[in-house]
């Protein structure tokens, strides 16, 4: 159970791939409100969940997201969020897996993206969006979702 939430924690800040087809491609400096150091409100008691995302250039933002229990590290992903060719990919990556599972974006507008996979378990579904100064945040599939609700941190 610990490493499902936990795969779905990491998978959570991984996400996106694609523009629909006939869609324009993505501009980079509509994610630029996901950059910074966020620490998550609405955890389980006992751990501190942090997701940390810099814009690497243009066409890539890097991700890491962890949480700690008692000061040590029970989870940890990385996340890139890479634009080629006018398509979007969030590739997340725990240390246990030896490649990255990708996620295509399915909807992108002002503060909020949706990014999808199909062919895994959980989370099918990956949801950011920006409310007021809060950073909000969801993984699902069709039978459950996983809510994060962020604050910026120093």
């Amino acid at each position: 159970m610990k490493k499902t939430i936990f795969f779905a924690l990491a998978t959570l800040a991984v996400a996106c791939n694609s523009t629909p087809s006939g869609k324009q491609p993505v501009q980079s400096e509509n994610l630029d409100w996901l950059l910074g150091k966020w620490k998550r409100l609405n955890d389980e008691k006992g751990n501190q969940t942090f997701e940390n995302w810099t814009k690497v250039s243009p066409r890539e933002y890097a991700g890491i997201g962890f949480t700690l229990q008692n000061g040590d590290t029970i989870s940890q992903e990385q996340m890139t969020f890479r634009e080629s060719d006018g398509t979007w990919k969030l590739l997340v990556k725990t240390p246990e897996e030896k490649t990255p599972v990708e996620f295509k974006m399915s909807e992108l507008s002002k503060n909020k993206f949706v990014c999808t996979n199909d062919s895994i378990d959980f989370p099918t579904k990956i949801r950011y969006w920006k409310e007021g100064e809060r950073l909000k945040a969801s993984i699902s599939n069709k039978s459950m979702e996983i809510p994060f609700d962020f604050e910026k941190s120093n």
